[in-house]
């Protein structure tokens, strides 16, 4: 749906977007989009022509290398603009990766030329996103350092225990997005997985994974 002014949901999770004005917001003609969980919000081609802000939901921000692979770089949540967006489109380079819904995610979309305009025009904005780029660069070396020292099992306990926090005990994912988003390869997961399933803490299928015992999967978080 087409926005002529930025409505109060907009402005409660950017507060910098006062800054915008009138005839600026009508230039980026900004448009608000709703996805459904696990379906793609941002790839290369639409990272050339829009800028994105998370209103609502959460996403997963993936890194593709040159072979093809995927890495999980980071959790997107409202408020935040994803880093790779912002450092691509200034550099003028293709956006390397995929942005994805973790959960149903309502996002605003403006034209790239006013997203990045508005980051060299108006202070608030740059220093809320780059504010924003900082923390998550943190969040990531934090994540790398995490993944060096926790156990296999610490690590995917806390993917699942984190994807169903809130939600239904069902989650449609598959192995290899649990592999990529823990930093392991897809048959260390799946024997993982069974082994949980032989203890009574998940059941699974085709795609699936339904959380039976939140207890027991918390215990092997460890302190």
């Amino acid at each position: 749906m087409a926005l002529k002014i930025p409505n109060s949901q907009l402005l409660a999770a950017f507060p910098c977007l006062r800054a915008v004005t009138a005839e600026e917001w009508a230039e980026a003609q900004p448009t608000v989009q709703r996805f459904p969980a696990k379906t793609a919000i941002l790839q290369r081609e639409e990272a050339a022509l829009f800028g994105m802000f998370l209103l609502s939901g959460s996403a997963r921000i993936n890194r593709i290398d040159e072979e093809g692979r995927e890495s999980v770089m980071g959790i997107l949540e409202p408020g935040q603009v994803c880093a790779l967006l912002v450092l691509s489109g200034l550099s003028g380079r293709d956006y390397p990766g995929t942005i994805r819904a973790e959960s149903e995610v309502e996002a605003l979309f403006v034209a790239k030329r006013s997203f990045l305009g508005w980051l060299q025009i108006h202070d608030e904005i740059r220093t809320a996103v780059f504010g924003g780029l900082l923390d998550g660069m943190l969040r990531i070396g934090e994540q790398a350092g995490e993944q060096r020292s926790e156990p296999l099992d610490a690590r995917l306990a806390k993917a699942l225990l984190r994807a169903s926090s809130g939600r239904e005990s069902l989650l449609v994912v598959t192995h290899q997005e649990l592999a990529t988003e823990i930093g392991s390869v897809r048959e260390v997961v799946s024997r993982a997985l069974r082994r949980y399933r032989g203890h009574g803490l998940i059941e699974t299928g085709r795609g699936w994974v339904r959380i039976v015992r939140r207890d027991g999967l918390e215990a092997l978080l460890g302190d």
